[in-house]
């Protein structure tokens, strides 16, 4: 066995050695256990972005148009526009001027998602004189129709009788993954149908339903009468709404154009569109 005489150099690199390890062995302590503790920061501090689609993005998708026209009646009709977080902050003063009488805000979708502008463009569009509503972007394929209509009213979508409130929409139209959220056409209209009760149950009235012909037509199979009960709110980019939806003899509500927003004609004069709102 040899033995080793270390003088003042040796034993300082003896102890320079030693701090390296000590260091070495630190390091790896410290990435081990930063390494088994990143997924569950990362799932702590992780959100699910919401979904959030406008009214008739996917009708937009699937039907022709899009463009602005004039309807081909020159029955009495009342314009009107309706709106999401994609417009952001409304210059409602603006659209008045315009001759946009009523407005339809997007309050929620599914039972996770708030419009973040809503109380701006819901009360901007009241305090500038227009006659208001809300409405909800359906989604079946995440909960049930009743779960989603609490959800609306509790957020947003209920009905007062104050004549400047109009009832709830539901928005229902084709899905982001699936044209029918995968749900059978029998079982598409129990789910309407529950969220169609359910909001009477909570407010006292019909939603209007906002859908297009050939949406209705290919989810519903046109199964579900909806006609006695629930407004319409027809979606067709064209210079007339065309053919209805099964059993609607008439529209409430015409979305012509998305362009350069969303804008709408209710089928009547102003005076017919505050009976409406008050119920």
């Amino acid at each position: 066995m040899t033995t080793h005489h270390w003088g003042p150099a040796g034993r300082a690199r003896r102890r320079l050695t030693a701090a390296v390890f000590a260091a070495a062995a630190a390091l790896l302590v410290a990435t081990a256990s930063n390494a088994s503790a990143a997924p569950a920061a990362a799932a702590s501090t992780s959100t699910e972005t919401p979904d959030n689609h406008q009214m008739g993005a996917s009708i937009r998708a699937h039907e022709p148009g899009g463009t602005a026209v004039a309807p081909a009646s020159v029955e009495t009709t009342t314009s009107g526009i309706d709106v999401s977080s994609y417009q952001g902050a409304v210059d409602w003063q603006s659209y008045w001027n315009q001759g946009k009488r009523f407005a339809y805000v997007k309050a929620t979708e599914g039972t996770g998602y708030q419009n973040p502008d809503f109380s701006q463009q819901y009360n901007g569009s009241y305090n500038v004189g227009m006659i208001r509503g809300a409405y909800h972007y359906g989604r079946p394929d995440l909960s049930g129709g009743a779960a989603q209509a609490d959800y609306f009213v509790a957020h947003g979508g209920g009905w007062s009788k104050d004549g400047k409130t109009l009832p709830g929409t539901l928005d229902i139209e084709w899905g982001p993954s699936s044209a029918c959220y995968g749900l059978s056409q029998s079982a598409m209209v129990s789910w309407i149908k529950a969220f169609s009760d359910e909001y009477h149950a909570k407010t006292s009235r019909w939603p209007v339903i906002y859908t297009a012909n050939s949406w209705w037509t290919q989810c519903t199979g046109n199964k579900g009468d909806f006609s006695s009960t629930n407004p319409l709110w027809v979606a067709a980019y064209s210079s007339s709404p065309g053919t209805l939806p099964y059993a609607w003899g008439f529209y409430t509500f015409w979305q012509y154009t998305s362009t350069p927003l969303d804008q709408d004609y209710f089928s009547a004069g102003l005076d017919r569109l505050k009976v409406l709102a008050t119920g």
